[in-house]
């Protein structure tokens, strides 16, 4: 998984959500305890904190900050800070060396952090669009590449609904829905 990967999930979720700024974002996001808003802040903190990992290089933590979005900030204007977290991000990756590692509780390359930018964004939106009562599935060709970076033990199915049960959003045939799970993106080698 590489920059584009990245881009293609923030571009998916802006298709996604755009037409949904107006609608009240104070609302539960799916099955999390944080509102449509948070959920959304949340995924370009996370973007931001992978973009930083890769840029400083710490071999054993992450760097101390965080992204502030000013409580006032309309859905939109979220958005707007996700499509910036997601581009430095994806700049990060696109310049980064593929023997490059970083900290993310162990030592994680560029593919895993582009993975791990993957999956939050598409797993979050997927939550935010519960929230907001909107149909909508993770794309299967991202979510088997997150799969088969971040879960390779994940069972075989439909991929979108295989990442959801991965990460505790849903039953897969006849499986139990997961009450806990961690996926793995730190590698040595």
């Amino acid at each position: 998984m590489d920059h584009q990967d990245v881009d293609a999930a923030v571009a998916e979720m802006l298709r996604v959500l755009r037409p949904h700024t107006s609608e009240d974002w104070t609302v539960p996001a799916g099955p999390l305890e944080w509102t449509c808003w948070q959920t959304a802040a949340h995924i370009g903190h996370d973007l931001l904190a992978y973009g930083g990992q890769l840029a400083a290089q710490p071999a054993d933590a992450y760097l101390p900050f965080d992204l502030n979005v000013r409580p006032t900030a309309s859905p939109a204007e979220v958005l707007q800070a996700v499509i910036a977290c997601g581009g430095l991000l994806s700049s990060a990756l696109a310049t980064a060396s593929p023997t490059l590692r970083a900290w993310h509780w162990g030592p994680c390359d560029p593919e895993g952090f582009a993975a791990m930018g993957v999956a939050e964004t598409l797993l979050h939106t997927h939550d935010i669009t519960q929230g907001l009562t909107v149909d909508w599935l993770p794309p299967a060709p991202l979510s088997a590449a997150v799969l088969n970076r971040l879960f390779p033990d994940a069972p075989p199915g439909d991929p979108s609904q295989v990442l959801l049960w991965c990460t505790g959003r849903g039953e897969l045939n006849g499986l139990p829905r997961r009450t806990s799970w961690t996926w793995k993106a730190a590698r040595p080698d």
